[in-house]
C-alpha cells in the first residue's frame, strides 16, 4: 500500500495529513474553513485517495496560513506516498464540468515543480474561503509534491462552481497519474 503521514507544526498552523493512494476516497477533513473542507472532500472522493486532513490554524488572522500550509502538507505526503514513483502512469489530464463552468487540469508527476494557473474569480470570498487562495493551495501542493501542474477555468460564472470544477479536475487528473500501469518508471532517464 502506498501510504504516508505528515505532521507539521508552526506558530501559525498545526496540521496532520495522512494519505492512502490505494484507497476508495474515504476521508475525514477538518480545517475550520467550511468551503475548503468541501473542496478537499471532493478532491479525495474523486481521486479515490483515502485521506485524513486535520488543521488547526490562526483563523482569527485569516484563512491564508491554513489553506497554504494544508497544501504544503498534502504535497509532502503525496510525494512521500509515491516514493520512487515505480510503475505510475505519471501523466493525467481532465476536463471537468460543473454546471455552467468548465475546468481543465493537466499534470505530470515529474519531480519538476511548476504551476500554470489561469482562473479569475469575481468574489473575494466563498463563505470564509478566500478565492485568491485557490492558486496558493495548488502552488503549495505542486511545489511540495514535485508536480508540473496546469489548471485553467475555460469559462464559468459562479465562483463556487468554478472553484469546485478546478479541485475535481485536479482530482481526476491525479487519479490517472498515480495509477499503477507498468513495471518500471516512465522516464527515459529511468528515474523521476
Amino acid at each position: 500500500m502506498r501510504k504516508a503521514e505528515i505532521i507539521r507544526k508552526t506558530r501559525e498552523t498545526d496540521i496532520k495529513v495522512s494519505l492512502n493512494l490505494d484507497g476508495v476516497g474515504n476521508c475525514k477533513i477538518d480545517t475550520g474553513i467550511g468551503f475548503f473542507d468541501h473542496m478537499l472532500t471532493a478532491l479525495f472522493i474523486h481521486s479515490g485517495i483515502d485521506a485524513e486532513v486535520i488543521c488547526k490554524g490562526d483563523l482569527h488572522v485569516d484563512s491564508h496560513h491554513s489553506i497554504e500550509d494544508t497544501g504544503i502538507c498534502i504535497g509532502m505526503t503525496l510525494k512521500q506516498a509515491l516514493s520512487d514513483k515505480m510503475g505510475i502512469a505519471r501523466y493525467g489530464s481532465a476536463f471537468l464540468p460543473m454546471d455552467e463552468s468548465l475546468a481543465f487540469c493537466s499534470l505530470d508527476i515529474s519531480s519538476r515543480a511548476f504551476l500554470v494557473f489561469n482562473a479569475d474569480f469575481k468574489s473575494d470570498l466563498i463563505g470564509s474561503y478566500d478565492t485568491s487562495m485557490t492558486q496558493e493551495f495548488f502552488r503549495a501542493v505542486a511545489f511540495n509534491a514535485g508536480l508540473t501542474l496546469h489548471l485553467k477555468i475555460e469559462y464559468g460564472l459562479n465562483d463556487h462552481h468554478k472553484t469546485e470544477a478546478i479541485y475535481k479536475a485536479f482530482a481526476h487528473a491525479l487519479k490517472q497519474a498515480i495509477t499503477i500501469n507498468r513495471a518500471d518508471i516512465l522516464s527515459t532517464k529511468g528515474v523521476l
